[in-house]
Formats: structure tokens, C-alpha cells, sequence
């Protein structure tokens, strides 16, 4: 999951609060996690939730949140656009190809972590890709399939409930079926973060000005098939 700082403390302002809700420099009203940092911001507004369905920022979101565990998602996102040119924008078939002397080289670049397990499981998943693909037609339609139902969603998203969830029952099927074809670095709860971020839920806060945007972008999406 993204990483959630503490709640901050309500504004000095008289006007009602609501817990998880910050004010962003702009004055809009946004999920706590986001305030402070503008790329931080920016990737809030313009990226999580907001439902997708290409292959390779899909693939991209999974390798990404491996590489996450146990560091925080800025940490990641300020290290993302070297993370594209090393990786080759996340195409599996061009990860597929990479060496043993690709990894090596790999593991001496600063400006990725550098991490030998997390790079060797990416270059195994790009590996995995087209055997999920030639079953469900794309990354995307095996993704999707997984969407939680409406009703297994929570009425109200509040910081409470937000922050009680690592995962969900859909998030552990599919880390138990990735781990069985093969894929590496895919648990719980780094899928479920994923399915956040690509728009499978909506886990914007309400009262956040993003949420409203991401359920009419949701509404109008065409899951894949």
C-alpha cells in the first residue's frame, strides 16, 4: 500500500475537519499521504485510482511495488522515470530478454534500488508475462476479472477504514494465482496496493477532492475482456 504517514493534526482553521483530510498548497483538500510534496501531489491527483488498463503500466505498478517492500512509495516515485529508461518503459518482452550481466549491471545503478532478488524477480515475471497472456488475452483482462464487487466495498471511506486495509479477498487470489504460475515479489499486499493505484478501487477518502473524479472515471471505464 501507499505509505500513510499519522493523520495530521486538525488545522488551527474554526471550519470542520475531516481526520485523514489535509489541505494541499493549492487549497484543495486531499488524502493526508499526499500533502507536503508536490511530485507527491501530482501523482495523487493525476494517477492513483485512476482506472487502467495497459499492459505496461500494469506491469510496470506490480514490478514497482516490489521494489517498494519495506521502503515507501515516495522513495520510489522519485526514482521512477530512471526505473523506466533502465527497465526499457516496462516492456516484458525487452525485461524477458535482459542477462545475468544485465542484472550485474543493474545492481550497480544508484538510481534504482538496487536490490538483487527485487531485480531478479521482475526480470522473471517479464518471463511469466506471456504465458498469462496467451490464457486471458492481456495483463489487463486477468486483472480486471479480479475488480471487487460494488458490494464488498465499504459505504464510507473514511481514514479509519482506509487505514485498516493492507489487502483484500480479491488481492489474495490473485497473489496465490500469480505465486503458482510462477511470479515473484507479488503478495497481498503489494497486489492490493496495485489494484489501488490502477483504479480496481477507489480508496480516495471522502472529502478528498479526487474521490468524486475517480468514481465518474471509474463509471465510464470499459473493463477489459
Amino acid at each position: 500500500m501507499i505509505e500513510m504517514p499519522a493523520s495530521p493534526d486538525p488545522a488551527p482553521d474554526p471550519a470542520p475537519t475531516v481526520e485523514g483530510v489535509a489541505v494541499g498548497t493549492d487549497g484543495r483538500p486531499r488524502c493526508w499521504w499526499s500533502v507536503g510534496d508536490a511530485l507527491y501531489e501530482r501523482y495523487h491527483d493525476t494517477e492513483w485510482g485512476r482506472p487502467v488498463d495497459d499492459d505496461r503500466r500494469l506491469f510496470e505498478k506490480i514490478s514497482l511495488e516490489g521494489f517498494m517492500a519495506g521502503l515507501s512509495w515516495l522513495t520510489i516515485l522519485r526514482k521512477r522515470d530512471h526505473f523506466r529508461d533502465v527497465f526499457h518503459r516496462f516492456d516484458p518482452a525487452a525485461i524477458a530478454a535482459f542477462t545475468p550481466d544485465d542484472a550485474d549491471r543493474l545492481m550497480g545503478d544508484p538510481g534504482i534500488v538496487r536490490n538483487r532478488a527485487k531485480i531478479e524477480a521482475t526480470i522473471n515475471n517479464a518471463r511469466r508475462y506471456p504465458e498469462l497472456v496467451a490464457e486471458f488475452g492481456s495483463l489487463a483482462a486477468y486483472l480486471w476479472r479480479h475488480e471487487p464487487p460494488p458490494d464488498a466495498r465499504p459505504a464510507v471511506m473514511d481514514y479509519a477504514t482506509l487505514t485498516s486495509f493492507t489487502t483484500s479477498a480479491e488481492a489474495k487470489a490473485v497473489s496465490t494465482d500469480l505465486l503458482r504460475r510462477g511470479w515473484k515479489f507479488v503478495g497481498p499486499t503489494t497486489i492490493y496496493s496495485a489494484m489501488e493505484a490502477m483504479g480496481l478501487v477507489n480508496d480516495h477518502l471522502d472529502g478528498c477532492f479526487a474521490r468524486a473524479e475517480v468514481e465518474r472515471d471509474r463509471a465510464s471505464f470499459v473493463r477489459p475482456t
